[in-house]
């Protein structure tokens, strides 16, 4: 629910007449403190702004160890917007000094705004840091479990989790894995009994609060975008283990590989059994431009693919996107294409609605979560399928990760078996 890029957020402009450059720009360089207003509740992200080579801003968007990049912004007289990265996302907002006021807007979803302001020269997430704080240690894995509420407070579900997180005075950073994907970057503050955490990646925004209770354990709230809340429980556990992610989702029985035609972002139709793929070894990423955890596993992929593709192996990304139209999922996915610098096919597989996915690949079981990594031998057959993704902000975790899908793919290519697909 893995990454050290510079961020470009926003254009300069004037603002009169003046011979000193910086005086006269809208946007001050230096660190800011923003805030989302999120279900009635301050979710803090911090970003710092420089000057670029061209004369507009570069900023660095901060998340714990994580850095984006935004490179598409427009200021106009007092007003900028700024694109948020490789999704269809925006903060609009107006610059007055020391202040920006406005809004965090998804294009693709109807009416979803959320206040938003920044304000120049403050670096804390929560609370200043205070060396001579003395607040209780949050730092160790937790046995998690998340519980779903109705509209009206039942309990509906739970789901467990891996609690993870590092605390050095009063700064926390840490993020939990689910059987689904993790919760990347976290990063807040401990004060007394009390932890926050908040990430804000330019498509979640994400908000955990939590009291630690006699004995270690812990007991918190969960706050996502507009309207979704959770409670959560927690205890230390230095043995609790996930769900075996190559269990989750599978071939039905009679299935030995998966078939599909789908179109490439240009229209034309591209399948598995195409001559470009023939006794390769093929690594399906089903994924979608609005997705952090794909976006993570896409900055491992697009890099690897660039070194490893005349070794035998392809890579093909099955994109579901959050509309149906395919002229707006082709325009998502080549601009993440272009950002990310991927070299590999992706296809305009569907919309990510609950159960589109399987249904366009009636084989499977169930696509549980964005990304799930099918592993296909030289023979066309399926060999190995990897649900959910544990990136770099899960540490030692996204290690393991990439050590696995190394073995994995070493070991295919030596499978001598090129029969046709």
């Amino acid at each position: 629910m893995n990454r050290l890029i510079t961020v470009a957020l926003l254009s300069g402009a004037l603002a009169g007449c003046t011979n000193d450059p910086e005086d006269a720009t809208l946007l001050k360089s230096g660190m800011w403190r923003a805030v989302l207003d999120i279900q009635g509740r301050e979710l803090p992200f911090n970003f710092e702004v420089t000057r670029d080579e061209a004369g507009g801003y570069d900023a660095t968007l901060i998340n714990g160890d994580e850095r984006l990049l935004l490179d598409e912004v427009t200021v106009s007289g007092d007003s900028v917007d700024m694109r948020l990265h490789i999704f269809d996302a925006d903060l609009k907002a107006r610059i007055s000094g020391d202040t920006l006021t406005g809004v965090f807007v998804k294009n693709y979803e109807k009416n979803y705004r959320l206040p938003f302001e920044a304000v120049y020269g403050q670096e804390y997430r929560f609370v200043p840091i205070d060396s001579s704080e003395q607040p209780l240690d949050f730092t160790g894995k937790y046995e998690v479990t998340f519980v779903h509420n109705d509209t009206v407070g039942n309990k509906m579900d739970t789901t467990k989790a891996v609690g993870i997180f590092h605390q050095s005075g009063n700064h926390v950073t840490g993020t939990f894995m689910t059987p689904t994907g993790d919760y990347r970057f976290l990063e807040g503050n401990a004060v007394g009994r009390e932890m926050q955490l908040s990430t804000f990646d330019g498509n979640y925004a994400y908000l955990f609060r939590a009291t630690m209770e006699e004995g270690g354990g812990l007991r918190g709230e969960f706050f996502s975008g507009k309207t979704r809340s959770e409670e959560w429980v927690a205890k230390p556990n230095d043995d609790v283990r996930l769900p075996d992610a190559e269990s989750l989702t599978y071939l039905k029985e009679g299935y030995d590989r998966i078939t599909f035609t789908f179109p490439d972002a240009d229209g034309k139709p591209v399948s598995l059994g195409d001559e470009k793929y023939r006794g390769k070894v093929v690594i399906l990423q089903l994924m979608g431009s609005w997705c952090p955890n794909c976006m993570d596993e896409t900055r491992f992929l697009a890099p690897w693919y660039h070194d490893n593709k005349d070794r035998g192996v392809e890579i093909i990304g099955l994109a579901y996107e959050r509309l149906a139209d395919f002229n707006y999922a082709s325009a998502r996915v080549k601009k993440m294409a272009e950002k990310m610098a991927i070299e590999y096919d992706i296809l305009i597989a569907g919309t990510n609605e609950k159960g589109m996915a399987s249904k366009s690949l009636p084989m499977l079981n169930d696509v549980m979560a964005f990304p799930t990594t099918i592993f296909i031998g030289k023979d066309g057959k399926v060999k190995k399928i990897h649900t959910g993704f544990n990136g770099p902000g899960t540490g030692a975790y996204y290690d393991q990760f990439i050590e696995d899908f190394n073995e994995t793919v070493n070991e295919l290519l030596k499978e001598n078996f090129t029969a046709e697909r």
